[in-house]
């Protein structure tokens, strides 16, 4: 039987394919030929298909599919042994071929295949017809996707307009409002203006008024200069007979001073026994950490003397932060671009909180380094030094505010020095009863 298939005046070996083989026939083939090629010894193989010899029917499939196809197509003799192949394991197909009919039921892309590995009489034009058939159920399958999807678009162009609608219908609604809401603002307008007018006349009346009193301040001042004028004596006059009395005093001012010491030493050991017997823990929380008040204390940095340093001295900071619980707050990037503006910030950063750690270490006041976090790109990934409190301004505040919400956090009478060259904090802080010192007396005093 092979030999009839393979020879003789009803071989269809003379019958040549004028098109490309159709993708699907094509597919069916490789699988085919994949299939059979187990089958055959490393000898019976064409020569550009050994190196596949070991290779499983999928891969042989995936990766020598061209090159099985061309060997194929081109080795009578490699067609003829995996069309052997292709007869033992679809006996019944390939004998329906051989036979010139068929079976009907079976798929046109492996009737065509088979065919095209056997080449029986009349195997082009099952090979036409099954990539024809393949056409048509693309086609088809292609047009039901198309209509599927016009369904689709449809429906959503229904939805899009029924949104559009419901937008009209809102978006007039909102025109209405807004027309409303804007004759109403219309109406207060020009009431404010009437307002605006009533009181620029009030202002004129008032500004008469100042000029009265004012003329009328002047000569009080002038009669207070008299008087201070008199007072001054009289009050010479009084040093003098004060002078006179105390020494008088003298002789017994010392039982004076015993009692009042007695008196001393007797309320400290009461409040040491109270604080004892009350268990009072000492202070944890720093004003800088909260916004409670506290009660004010006796000194403050105006208490020192300027004596014969000048305002650029470093000592005077030294002076300042030897104060009893003195805080030094820093303008962290005033310093810094006042003393080594051509670094990158970062190194500007860590400069000057290693240089705040070494002196919060040597003189044991309390530090705080603040930044203007609108200078920066991305959040600060910083450990701070010991000793060093480091803040950084949120978004839409300045470090400046940020140092006057410190300063405001402070109890009254608490030794407060801000460092910064900023004259609007400087006034600012002064004006809270902080102490301003110049960022140029902080890095001599760093250098």
């Amino acid at each position: 039987m092979v030999e009839t298939a393979g020879g003789g005046p009803q071989d269809g070996a003379a019958e040549v394919l004028d098109r490309p083989l159709p993708d699907g026939v094509r597919r069916k083939v490789v699988q085919i030929v994949a299939d059979g090629f187990g089958g055959l010894t490393v000898a019976e193989l064409p020569a550009q298909l050994r190196q596949y010899a070991r290779f499983a029917p999928n891969r042989r499939a995936k990766f020598a599919g061209n090159a099985m196809a061309a060997a194929l197509e081109t080795d009578p003799l490699f067609r003829q042994r995996i069309g052997e192949k292709l007869r033992e394991s679809q006996p019944e197909l390939t004998g329906a071929l051989d036979s010139g009919s068929p079976p009907p039921a079976a798929d046109p892309l492996d009737v065509a295949a088979a065919a095209y590995v056997l080449r029986p009489p009349g195997w082009v034009k099952l090979v036409t017809a099954a990539g024809e058939e393949a056409q048509r159920a693309d086609a088809e399958r292609a047009d039901e996707e198309t209509r599927a999807e016009l369904e689709r678009l449809r429906a959503e162009l229904d939805r899009a307009r029924e949104h559009t609608r419901s937008e009209a219908e809102r978006l007039r609604a909102e025109l209405d409002a807004a027309k409303k809401e804007t004759d109403s603002l219309h109406r207060k307008l020009r009431s404010a203006l009437a307002d605006v007018k009533r009181g620029e006349a009030a202002l004129r009346k008032l500004r008469g008024e100042m000029e009265a009193v004012r003329a009328e301040g002047q000569a009080q001042v002038s009669a207070a200069e008299s008087e201070t004028r008199r007072l001054k004596a009289r009050l010479g006059e009084t040093e003098a007979a004060l002078e006179a009395a105390r020494r008088a005093a003298r002789e017994g001012r010392s039982v004076e001073d015993m009692r009042v010491r007695l008196l001393l030493d007797t309320v400290l050991d009461a409040a040491q026994g109270l604080r004892r017997e009350l268990a009072l823990p000492p202070v944890s929380v720093r004003p800088a950490e909260t916004v409670d008040a506290v009660e004010p204390g006796r000194m403050t940095p105006k208490d020192i003397a300027a004596r014969a340093l000048s305002e650029d001295d470093p000592a005077v900071l030294d002076q300042l932060l030897a104060l009893p619980q003195a805080h030094l707050v820093v303008d962290g990037y005033n310093v810094t671009k006042t003393g080594y503006p051509q670094m990158p910030l970062e190194k500007q950063r860590l400069r000057l909180l290693g240089q705040l750690a070494q002196l919060a270490a040597q003189t044991g006041a309390e530090v705080t380094c603040v930044f203007d976090g609108a200078e920066l790109a991305a959040p600060v990934l910083l450990a701070p030094p010991r000793g060093v409190r480091v803040l950084f301004s949120k978004p839409g505040v300045t470090a400046d505010e940020l140092i006057r919400q410190l300063v405001r956090a402070e109890p009254p009478g608490r030794p407060v020095i801000v460092v910064s060259t900023d004259r609007e904090v400087a006034d600012g802080v002064a004006r809270a009863g902080a102490r301003p010192v110049a960022s140029a007396v902080l890095l001599k005093r760093l250098s």
